[in-house]
């Protein structure tokens, strides 16, 4: 998944996000109201991950002040991105604060990264339509793993061939156009180009040939993967 992890402990956010990471994520980061403001909308997002004691650096009329403005603000554009709200634990204000502006759950402080993984993996099955346990053909994708098993056995790929095939069974059967594998792959600062995305597809269809699971190209709309007929 794509991730706005919004949180101003400079502490706590490189920890979420070497966890974040480490679990396959893609992960963008903000410390304040107005960066995580501005990230939500010009950046396509599976989750946001939210704390909504942030510190506030424009000028006091922008209209922004705290993480639960944002949420608020994102919401009332049509903005339906999960929403995962972190909260002081003793703070039952600030949940329900959270819940009532439109976020989808809360997490309090201090909490188990392994918790975060798993509310986010919950936050997928409602949301994005999402299961742990996929299969096309004799590839399966267990998600709570992070693997991949063809015939049984582990599929080993490097990471940027991994996250294509990832976002095509993320779920399987449906069309993923190029921009949308960009922006899922890319970084803040290094997008990926599409003679990239093709060169990672075209050596993921050598890797899956004869497996009965192929990725086709559907011209103007992208990449499907289905079981071969």
């Amino acid at each position: 998944m794509r991730i706005l992890l919004v949180e101003d402990d400079v502490v706590l956010r490189d920890v979420m996000l070497c966890s974040l990471r480490d679990a396959g994520h893609r992960v963008d980061v903000a410390g304040t109201v107005e960066d995580a403001d501005h990230l939500w909308r010009v950046q396509q997002f599976d989750a946001v991950l939210l704390d909504l004691n942030l510190p506030v650096t424009a000028h006091p009329r922008s209209g922004l002040g705290s993480g639960l403005t944002a949420l608020r603000a994102a919401r009332a554009r049509g903005d339906r991105t999960p929403v995962l709200v972190l909260t002081a634990r003793n703070r039952t204000d600030e949940r329900i604060a959270g819940l009532n502006a439109g976020a989808d759950d809360y997490l309090g402080k201090p909490f188990d990264l392994a918790e975060v993984e798993a509310r986010l993996r919950a936050l997928a099955r409602r949301t994005l339509g999402l299961q742990d346990q996929v299969e096309v053909a004799r590839l399966s994708l267990d998600r709570q793993a992070r693997r991949f098993r063809l015939d049984g056995r582990d599929l080993e790929l490097p990471a940027r061939e991994f996250e294509v095939l990832w976002e095509l069974m993320n779920p399987a059967g449906r069309v993923v156009s190029k921009r949308e594998l960009s922006v899922k792959l890319s970084d803040l600062d290094e997008a990926l180009g599409d003679n990239a995305l093709e060169a990672f597809v075209s050596r993921l269809r050598r890797k899956l040939a004869g497996s009965g699971v192929q990725i086709r190209t559907l011209r103007g709309l992208g990449y499907l993967l289905e079981a071969e007929s």
